[in-house]
């Protein structure tokens, strides 16, 4: 998610965020979004909304939330604002990268061997695009050193925050973010900015192109905007936010548009234990959807 550099405030902005301010924050947010705020996420919620404040040069936390919920068509921009300020996104190139290694090693030649001729993969939590990027990367190596097996492919990106997506779609990224990423990848996915000052990388345009990103919310009752079914879910490191029945009605949802057979990557510290849900563990934070657990409802 974004990173928010929060800007010194004026001595006339409200320094403290009251217990009852935050509550209020903090259920809305949990309502609508999904996302848990404990007590202990006060200061932070505190200091990155004194930048809005600052923004819409208001002096307390009184004045904006009146303004934040007053129901019409600027308190909907500034709720979208306030998410995107909030809710913390973190991730890089080849995060975790047991998962597509098992996603190359394993998954991949099962489907070529199905004769699978398009695969449909989501990055259902896609932050700032490197983890649909890096799908993209692994699918064009995966084409390359296995010709003809696998002859198409797309990926959908989704996530709550337009401000991430903006930045995701842009796809220009600092040069320490593929440091870890050997020379032949770097040269074969990547364009390198003449800026010596502040160096930058941008995904080439064929891996970005096989990317679409759209807008979701986790908390929508139902994702209409998914069109057809896909082969893989990558949904990591966004159900940490949620409390156990939130994750779990966010996993049928997502799996509703998973094939019977098809696979879904949760993060390393997220888990479906205790969920009645017709996943099968086949490596850690790997699950495959049921043969018999039909398609879309």
């Amino acid at each position: 998610m974004a990173d928010i550099k929060t800007k010194s405030v004026p001595l006339n902005v409200q320094a403290e965020l009251t217990k009852e301010q935050f509550h209020k924050i903090a259920d809305f947010i949990q309502t609508n979004v999904g996302i848990k705020m404990p007590d202990q996420k006060k200061i932070m919620v505190q200091s990155r909304l004194q930048a809005r404040l600052k923004a819409l040069s208001m002096k307390s936390f009184d004045d904006y939330i009146a303004y934040a919920f007053s129901n019409n068509s600027q308190s909907d921009e500034e709720i979208a604002l306030m998410i995107n300020v909030i809710t913390t996104n973190l991730t890089s190139f080849f995060r975790e990268n047991n998962h597509f290694e098992y996603l190359t090693d394993n998954i991949l030649p099962e489907l070529a061997s199905q004769g699978v001729k398009k695969v449909e993969l989501w990055s259902a939590a896609c932050s700032s695009g490197e983890e649909p990027y890096t799908l993209s990367i692994v699918m064009q190596e995966f084409q390359r050193t296995h010709p003809g097996k696998i002859p198409d492919f797309s990926i959908l990106a989704t996530d709550i925050s337009s401000t991430v997506l903006d930045k995701a779609v842009s796809a220009v990224y600092p040069m320490e973010s593929v440091d870890s990423l050997s020379f032949d990848l770097k040269k074969r996915y990547f364009l390198k900015s003449k800026n010596q000052e502040e160096p930058k990388v941008r995904v080439k345009k064929e891996t970005r192109s096989k990317v679409n990103f759209e807008r979701l919310n986790f908390m929508d009752e139902e994702y209409s905007i998914i069109k057809g079914m896909k082969h893989i879910i990558f949904c990591r490191n966004a159900l940490i936010y949620f409390d156990k029945p939130t994750q779990e009605s966010v996993i049928r949802k997502l799996i509703k548009h998973l094939v019977p057979g098809g696979y879904l990557f949760l993060g390393h510290s997220e888990t479906i234990f205790g969920m009645n849900l017709p996943l099968q563990t086949v490596g850690p934070t790997i699950f495959k959807k049921s043969d018999a657990s039909g398609g879309a409802e």
